[in-house]
């Protein structure tokens, strides 16, 4: 069995570690990051997203570009709209879908970035 790393001495470096509690986000804000982080942990999204960087999309266009029934699409929109990361708006009887803003762009060139390294 593998030993867990462990420091050989305990001397605990009060300093640095009031320091970084007192930086630390509350316990909300980082359960809030890590349900974001959960939503970019589906393929489908990550390419819904993907295809969104370059157009505005429709329901109809995002399930024929990707191969998925219109209800798979809707129901993945529905997550990515909750979490803030698209939004919508109506034209006639169709609703477009874009990216919510330039983070979700950075957020995925970031990862695309960390994966090429």
């Amino acid at each position: 069995m593998v030993e867990p790393e462990r420091c050989e001495l305990t001397n605990v470096h009060e300093e640095v570690v009031e320091r970084l509690l007192a930086a630390m986000p509350s316990d909300e804000t980082l359960y809030d990051l890590a349900e974001l982080f959960k939503v970019f942990g589906d393929s489908t999204r990550i390419k819904i997203l993907y295809a969104l960087f370059e157009a505005e999309l429709c329901v109809c266009d995002m399930a024929q570009l990707l191969g998925l029934t219109q209800t798979a699409v809707s129901h993945q929109l529905r997550v990515l709209k909750t979490s803030k990361l698209v939004r919508s708006r109506r034209e006639g009887k169709n609703i477009f879908y874009s990216l919510d803003d330039d983070h979700v762009r950075s957020i995925i060139g970031q990862g695309m970035e960390h994966l090429s390294e």
